[in-house]
């Protein structure tokens, strides 16, 4: 042992005397603080000012003509890019680098023109708050670290909470977004129960259900079939309440045990909300944990029309909302909401010796999450500041863009709704006639390139009852009725490119 003791270099070095302290680009002063705000400050706002002239698509196609060496994966590691060096390069040319280079190969979801994905194109007071929340850095997740600013959490959450409908005494958790949200439900109710043998437990969720779930279920331990997936019914695709009894009684029959079912308020394809009065009627009748996936629907609650779509959401003993997406703020702001949080802290509260006292608002007794940001600033700041009525206010303005535009479809004979938009999603395809089904799904998936071609909005693909569909998700603050009447005259004549002018309406809208 001695000999090994004497062969380690020494880690300390006696110094030279009395050594000048040499200041730490790490810790800048107060002054290169304000300076690389206000520069970074300029970057931004030429970037917002110049969105209108860029693509929301984004030009995945340009990386070479770009100059950027993008990673092959699985390529063997080399030394590190060019632009990671010992010394660094001025904050405005890598700025620029990233905002006018890189950014142009991304989608862009801050877009007027983007309509895609479930993305609400990041209100910048949220990212304002985020620059605050990471310049701070606290500890959030242990309350004795940083009371005031959990504090700013545990009020964030319990707005949430209001928000779901859910009573007093309820609370939860900011997570990064609705697979973390529903991993640790599915924790929480896989623990009430089933306890430790819990195998031969079923969860249950509709055929248009976030994928998240069945990943969480295989994290949380479950094989794979215990993820039952139940039909929908074809004219909504919403869950079918009659296929999940049957699917319930026939698990008790086989001598299984059926723990959780879960209504998705807003699916991901097509924005359908399930029937959450009767969802949530057949998980009290069998005992069951009652989950709800409104990661996208949640924030609709703020208006009337919402909260009369999403009756039944505040029976749930657990729910997932998703800040980022319908309430507009940045990737990263996810939220688990519960009746219960007890039913939380069983399984993840634990104790160590190197933590501080714990206390009933520990964020680490109720998530996997140990170490992560301050999160809750983004969603209590931009609220604090603006107040809740822009938010509304945005919801209202695409709920009405959503009917414009459905009743635009439906007036056009070759063109079919999937299905009635419940909330601000629209999917439909390209319809020619009964037995082409073929030529309909080639002219759909033609249509959907010539559009986004156009570049006036670029909306997505998805698949609907085993078919491609076309998707358009109203939920950007900067996307107004301007750009989607432009993008109808677009539609108009890209159909007529694709197939003849229309005749008389005289059939159902949606088939």
């Amino acid at each position: 042992m001695d000999d090994v003791r004497r062969a380690q270099p020494a880690l300390c070095v006696r110094p030279e005397p009395h050594p000048r302290p040499r200041p730490s680009s790490l810790a800048p002063s107060g002054e290169a603080i304000e300076t690389a705000l206000i520069q970074a400050g300029r970057a931004l706002r030429r970037f917002y000012d110049g969105l209108p002239a860029r693509a929301a698509r984004g030009s995945l196609t340009e990386p070479v003509n770009a100059g950027i060496p993008l990673g092959v994966p699985g390529a063997p590691a080399g030394p590190p890019p060019a632009e990671i060096a010992e010394l660094g390069r001025p904050l405005e040319d890598v700025l620029g680098e990233v905002l006018e280079t890189r950014a142009a190969l991304a989608e862009c979801p801050p877009h007027p023109g983007y309509a895609a994905y479930v993305s609400g194109g990041g209100a910048f007071h949220g990212a304002l708050a985020a620059l605050v929340a990471h310049a701070l850095n606290p500890y959030v997740t242990i309350s004795a670290c940083a009371p005031g600013l959990v504090e700013i959490e545990v009020a964030a959450v319990r707005w949430l909470c209001q928000l779901a409908g859910l009573p007093g005494g309820s609370g939860g958790i900011l997570t990064s977004g609705g697979s973390m949200a529903t991993l640790s439900a599915i924790a929480a109710a896989r623990e009430r129960h089933l306890g430790p043998g819990f195998l031969d437990g079923r969860l249950y969720a509709s055929s248009e259900a976030h994928h998240c779930l069945a990943k969480a279920a295989r994290y949380a331990g479950f094989p794979p079939e215990a993820v039952v997936e139940v039909p929908v019914d074809p004219a909504t695709l919403r869950i079918d309440v009659a296929a999940l009894e049957q699917a319930i009684a026939a698990d008790r029959r086989a001598g299984r045990r059926p723990f959780l079912v879960t209504a998705t308020a807003g699916t991901t394809s097509t924005g359908s909300v399930d029937d959450l009065d009767a969802v949530g009627a057949v998980a009290r009748r069998e005992r069951l944990w009652y989950h709800v996936d409104a990661a996208y629907g949640g924030a609709f609650r703020l208006t009337t029309r919402g909260r009369a779509r999403l009756r039944g959401m505040e029976t749930a003993d657990s729910i997932v909302v998703d800040p980022h997406k319908s309430l507009c703020l940045p990737y990263g702001l996810g939220a688990l909401v519960v009746r219960d949080p007890a039913a939380l802290r069983v399984d993840h509260a634990r104790a160590a010796s190197y933590m501080p006292p714990g206390t009933q608002l520990d964020a680490a007794d109720l998530s996997p999450e140990l170490s992560r940001d301050f999160r809750g600033l983004m969603l209590w700041l931009p609220l604090a500041v603006l107040g809740v009525r822009p938010f509304r206010e945005n919801l209202e303005d695409k709920l009405d863009l959503t009917c414009r535009l459905r009743d635009a479809l439906v007036a056009d004979t070759r063109l079919r709704l999937v299905a009635e938009p419940d909330l601000t999603i629209v999917a439909f395809s390209v319809s020619i006639g009964a037995g082409r089904a073929a030529e309909e799904d080639e002219a759909t998936r033609a249509l959907l390139a010539a559009l986004n071609a156009r570049g006036t909005i670029y909306v997505s693909g998805c698949t609907a009852g085993g078919r491609p569909r076309i998707r358009v998700c109203l939920l950007n603050p900067r996307l107004d009725s301007v750009r989607v009447e432009a993008w109808l005259v677009d539609l108009r004549r890209s159909l007529t490119d694709l197939l003849p002018a229309p005749a008389a309406n005289s059939r159902s809208p949606v088939q």
